[in-house]
């Protein structure tokens, strides 16, 4: 896809997120937000996946460590062709298959159930040295929350994942700087993460904008084409990125938009998707 298609697709997502948060009156818009270019990059773009054929043996993983941003995740499954988008308004709901974490008994496209932080990773680590022992070629992403960092798990993985030189495993951290508590450098600074996981043995990548997509592009290219060592890409978002009264304010790690805000959002993501298409 061109880098405008994409633009226009990450709109498409975000409206997904507000339509789903606020039908399920709860969830993490947030986090969800910030990252919902890097959901539409690799899903559309980045991963070698077939909607049509979900299980296929070859096909690239992607594990969502911060499982509370679901929303974002199960949108961009949606918008892919895993299942209608219409369900997205099913979020939370008794009988749904879109719970408030992934679960990949029931959604399809989900290839690991996730939501304790710190545990998404290791599956990630686990998925690429399988790959590494089955002499298979397919690649694994996974996506961390900055305040996951905190998270003790996150590093051994990451010892185990260096040491073992998995060059199909690409660790993507949302850097918006705010968790549920308030920012991370006040809760507890993972800061520096990118000397954190070069002492790991990882090649990192830092990303001005993870929210541009010319940027990612660069980043995931970057990242294939490293040998001999896992990549680290710390891309640099805003929480709550497209809906004005939501970017950068810490309240809207988890709670949904009500009648009114969602209206505003949905009218301001509008605006946006009509600006992009006059390009």
């Amino acid at each position: 896809m061109t880098t405008l298609e994409l633009q226009k697709m990450a709109v498409e997502v975000r409206k997904g997120i507000l339509t789903a948060v606020h039908a399920a009156k709860s969830g993490h818009p947030g986090g969800s937000l910030s990252a919902a270019d890097v959901f539409t990059y690799l899903y559309f773009e980045e991963m070698n996946i077939d909607p049509a054929h979900p299980d296929k043996p070859d096909r690239d993983r992607f594990v969502l460590s911060k499982g509370h941003t679901a929303p974002g995740y199960y949108s961009a499954l949606a918008h892919r062709g895993y299942f209608p988008v219409g369900e997205l308004s099913t979020l939370r709901h008794v009988g749904s298959r879109l719970q408030g974490h992934p679960c990949m008994q029931d959604t399809p496209g989900v290839d690991m159930s996730s939501g304790s932080l710190g545990q998404g990773i290791s599956a990630a680590v686990g998925m690429a040295l399988s790959a590494k022992l089955s002499g298979d070629s397919y690649r694994v992403y996974t996506l961390l929350g900055d305040g996951e960092l905190e998270e003790g798990q996150v590093w051994e993985a990451s010892m185990f994942a260096g040491d073992h030189k998995l060059d199909n495993l690409c660790v993507i951290v949302d850097n918006n700087n705010l968790q549920i508590d308030g920012p991370i450098t006040e809760v507890c600074s993972p800061y520096p993460i990118d000397r954190k996981f070069e002492a790991f043995n990882f090649h990192v990548i830092n990303v001005a904008d993870g929210n541009d997509m010319d940027q990612l592009r660069a980043a995931f290219k970057e990242a294939r084409e490293t040998k001999g060592m896992p990549t680290a890409i710390i891309m640099k978002t805003v929480k709550g990125k497209g809906v004005s009264y939501m970017e950068n304010q810490v309240g809207w790690h988890g709670k949904a938009p009500n009648d009114e805000q969602y209206a505003q959002g949905m009218e301001e993501l509008e605006k946006a998707g009509e600006a992009l298409c006059q390009k």
